[in-house]
């Protein structure tokens, strides 16, 4: 089992091999559990699984049945709801066929994940370094499968972090959590039961719940500019670094930007104020923030909405920052 101890004994031995000048290699623990990283993201597209997972956000938790298949180098997936309704997801592909849930909504103009929550875990893993402190903390077993756990600490006080569980054949990722600062868990995904393997039939992908269909195509690659939202009319004036430009939202009336630093993702929406008065300042469900703000220009009222996985004095003061240069152009709808 790893312990803070043990990592400052490990580097003591180190030093002392360096200063007798005996040239021996040191494969460091966090450049271990960057080895596991590296597996992650090919993991979740590429294995093939059937299981249900829970996902608890706060006092919300839901469960949902999945099945992936890895087939003839195309992805396959479907998604049932277990609580809540009966709507379901298919993907072949880059083509997605949900049926809606007799309650709530399913928005399919966001990209619809290779796995669960594959969205977060992308090829910016690499650099992730730099903002999170990866590091081992040992083996469990999860679902029956035997794990590795990694930890991704954040290294400044302007996001969360991450525990990771990998199954250790294939790196898929089979439990997560995000924590805050003080390691209280705010969000929490994890398998209840799980087979891995390729015997999955063409009957796992069949749309069997009845309702309204609604299909659209998923854009492959990386987003177009035109994807990235504009800053039309207003500017961020800052924002954590690490944090790059995302595909943006669509935000009806407005404009909106997003940004990902590889694990943590969060959107900026501006449009006019309305009529009603909005209430400003943040609500958080499980590590989701919103956080609202208005702003004057020009005679102008202006509402800056912050959603994402940011702790709410980041939320804040991204929101905070954002300046209206053009009261006419900041009003423009987005295409």
């Amino acid at each position: 089992m790893y312990t803070p101890t043990a990592h400052r004994n490990f580097w003591s031995m180190a030093l002392l091999i360096v200063l007798t000048t005996v040239a021996v290699p040191v494969f460091s623990d966090e450049q271990e559990a960057s080895d596991w990283l590296k597996r992650l993201g090919p993991a979740l597209n590429m294995t093939s699984y059937q299981g249900v997972f829970v996902y608890a956000r706060g006092d919300s938790v839901h469960s949902m049945q999945i099945a992936h298949r890895y087939h003839n180098g195309v992805v396959e997936e479907r998604l049932v709801l277990q609580d809540g309704g009966n709507g379901e997801i298919v993907r072949k592909g880059m083509n997605v066929v949900c049926v809606l849930p007799e309650r709530g909504r399913v928005k399919l103009d966001q990209v619809i994940p290779s796995g669960p929550f594959a969205e977060a875990f992308t090829s910016q893993l690499v650099p992730v370094s730099r903002w999170y402190r990866a590091e081992m903390k040992g083996e469990d077993r999860v679902a029956g499968y035997d794990v590795v756990s990694v930890a991704l600490s954040a290294r400044d006080a302007y996001r969360y972090s991450h525990r990771l569980w990998l199954e250790k054949t294939t790196g898929l990722l089979v439990k997560s959590q995000v924590r805050n600062a003080d390691g209280e868990v705010l969000e929490h995904f994890q398998f209840t039961s799980l087979r891995i393997g390729n015997d999955i039939p063409d009957s796992e992908f069949e749309i069997r719940t009845e309702g309204r269909e609604i299909a659209t195509t998923l854009d492959a690659g990386k987003p177009e500019v035109s994807q990235v939202g504009q800053m039309d009319g207003w500017h961020l004036g800052w924002r954590p670094d690490g944090f790059m430009p995302a595909a943006a939202p669509r935000s009806g009336k407005g404009q909106a930007v997003a940004f990902s630093d590889g694990l943590a993702a969060f959107s900026v929406f501006v449009e006019p104020a309305g009529q009603v008065d909005m209430p400003t300042g943040a609500s958080l469900i499980g590590a989701t923030t919103v956080y609202m703000h208005q702003v004057n220009k020009s005679g102008s009222a202006f509402l800056v909405t912050v959603v994402g996985e940011l702790p709410p004095h980041t939320a804040r003061q991204v929101a905070e920052s954002v300046r209206i240069e053009n009261a006419v152009a900041a009003r423009s709808e987005s295409p």
